[in-house]
């Protein structure tokens, strides 16, 4: 396809934060460089350049800033850093993301990012609530209701825990649980979000791992034990669940926020024999593998939304300027629900 533009390529310079070097613990602002006045990517067939206009921070970024193995490679020194994001078409060589659309896919953390017509790029049309997006209908949303519907299979009358439930992933799949019929406790890490997943979205119980024994409190709020695990941490808060299991109970592995910043690989779970014990089963997902099932999902979630059963709340961030602490936000309990940057 011949190139196709509504800005001067030869003009517009972009703005991005690459990666200088490899960060230990949480990300500092010596382990990025804001770069200004850098050329805008040349395209080839199949792609087309986006206007960022919207960035999602997800607690994977961490992972990707590290040298160690994982699902999509590493970002490598002096690359911007990967991350999701919404954004206008201003130049195409691909059919499927004319000029002036918006696009959902992994620009980074840059003013003007390249997308490809593969799976982890979405066509989104002329209008789309871009907040609204990131924070229920894209990756989040069909994480969620991956994990509680398809990996989880939460029955109506199950007891289902989710940790981190304040966060953007934990407060959906804990308000799809509840749709579901279920029996549901949050735990998070301050008062004000156990007062949000209680009072707010009508979870049945909340525990601040921060303040309270949680030992102690999952035994007085599932006096018949966890029949549903969704963890987003790992760490010592997933020991203490397996412990609280159910006969038959499934562990969802979506995430662990507790070990992204950790050196090295910390030992497994010290309570895995509860797995035998229990006759229960554990099991990790990733949302890319279910992508083809983004517009089936996204309809569910928002027919949800418009019956008033599915709330979200969105932090933003203003600019590039921004990007550290807004990462650095998911693992030190400063946000509630989706953490976002608004260019």
């Amino acid at each position: 396809m011949d190139l196709q533009t509504d800005i001067d390529l030869g003009t517009t310079t972009n703005e991005r934060v690459v990666l200088r070097q490899r960060p230990e613990g949480l990300l500092t602002k010596d382990d990025v460089e804001l770069q200004r006045g850098v050329p805008v990517p040349e395209l080839d067939d199949g792609e087309a350049l986006i206007e960022v206009e919207w960035i999602g921070i997800d607690a994977t970024v961490r992972t990707w800033l590290s040298k160690a193995e994982g699902y999509l490679p590493a970002v490598e020194l002096g690359e911007a850093v990967r991350a999701s994001g919404i954004g206008r078409v201003v130049a195409t060589r691909c059919e499927t993301f004319p000029l002036g659309h918006r696009v959902y896919g992994l620009p980074g953390w840059q003013r003007y990012g390249v997308v490809r017509d593969d799976p982890l790029a979405t066509h989104l049309g002329t209008e789309v609530d871009a907040p609204a997006m990131l924070s229920v209908y894209g990756a989040t949303g069909l994480t969620a209701y991956v994990g509680i519907v398809d990996v989880g299979a939460a029955k109506e009358g199950e007891t289902v825990v989710v940790s981190a439930a304040a966060g953007a992933t934990g407060s959906l799949a804990a308000q799809i649980a509840k749709i579901r019929g279920c029996r549901v406790i949050g735990i998070c890490g301050s008062r004000d979000k156990a007062r949000w997943l209680t009072e707010d979205l009508g979870l049945d119980g909340a525990i601040n791992h921060r303040a309270d024994d949680v030992r102690g409190r999952l035994a007085d709020l599932c006096p018949d034990r966890v029949d549903v695990y969704f963890d987003n941490v790992g760490g010592p808060i997933l020991d203490v669940v397996l412990d609280r299991l159910a006969m038959h109970a499934r562990v969802v592995l979506c995430g662990a926020i507790a070990i992204y910043n950790e050196h090295g690989r910390p030992p497994g779970p010290s309570n895995y024999f509860q797995l035998i014990n229990r006759r229960a089963r554990m099991e990790g997902f990733l949302s890319l593998d279910h992508w083809d099932r983004f517009p089936e999902v996204a309809a569910t979630l928002g027919g949800w939304m418009a019956e008033g059963k599915l709330h979200y709340r969105t932090q933003v961030y203003e600019g590039l300027d921004a990007a550290v602490d807004a990462l650095n936000a998911l693992f030190t309990g400063a946000n509630t629900g989706k953490t976002v940057i608004r260019l």
